[in-house]
């Protein structure tokens, strides 16, 4: 049998990947962090208990990454859901509600990600957390933005300040409040993107995201 070329060992190795991420996912929606270890993660992957250790240094990491792919994937969806649109303004809007849904849906998830950046690890600088920022900037970019260096991460900032917002334990903002002061912040009209109560062509909900298939980058 002749070896595996270069491309198809680096295709295997990105699907081995992809399941860790999405068994992570799947395992600490179903049972929260503390209760999902590293050996669970590798037998809902199928994947050998060594391989979380070599493409992760440690759980905090691997979830990181795991909720930035989702992340990427929802706003990804949202952007290019139908009906097909070129309008920065409805772009926007649709990336604030994708962002703001998916903490609605999966506030397991997105609190324990929140939870775990402000850890001693901090932020972790993964490819799926650049792609999550380069669809962000993108979008800003889209908008209008004569300054995308700088209106990027203040709509991250602002992004992630409505997530806790929406989180917190026991004095949680109302969502439709948030999206109203962030929709005001960008001159954004209600009906764009996805007012509260309605759902997309599609749908987010949680059940979709978590059964995500897989897709080549």
């Amino acid at each position: 049998m002749s070896p595996r070329s270069a491309s198809v060992n680096e295709e295997l190795r990105r699907r081995s990947r992809e399941r860790l991420l999405q068994a992570t996912v799947e395992l600490v929606a179903e049972r929260g962090y503390e209760a999902t270890t590293l050996a669970d993660i590798a037998d809902r992957a199928g994947s050998a208990r060594g391989l979380v250790s070599y493409y992760f240094p440690g759980k905090r990491q691997l979830l990181q990454s795991a909720v930035h792919r989702l992340m990427h994937r929802t706003l990804q969806a949202a952007l290019e859901r139908e009906p097909a649109t070129d309008d920065g303004r409805e772009l926007l809007a649709r990336a604030i509600d994708a962002i703001l849904g998916l903490t609605e849906d999966c506030p397991v998830l997105m609190r324990t990600h929140m939870a775990g950046i402000l850890q001693a690890e901090g932020f972790v600088q993964c490819p799926e957390q650049q792609r999550l920022a380069g669809l962000l900037r993108e979008t800003v970019e889209r908008y209008g933005s004569q300054d995308p260096d700088s209106d990027y991460p203040l709509l991250r900032a602002l992004l992630m300040g409505a997530v806790f917002a929406v989180l917190m334990p026991g004095a949680p903002m109302p969502l439709p409040r948030l999206r109203a002061e962030l929709f005001q912040r960008y001159g954004l009209d209600w009906e764009l993107g996805v007012p509260p109560g309605g759902c997309p062509p599609g749908g987010t909900s949680q059940d979709m995201i978590l059964q995500w298939p897989e897709r080549s980058k």
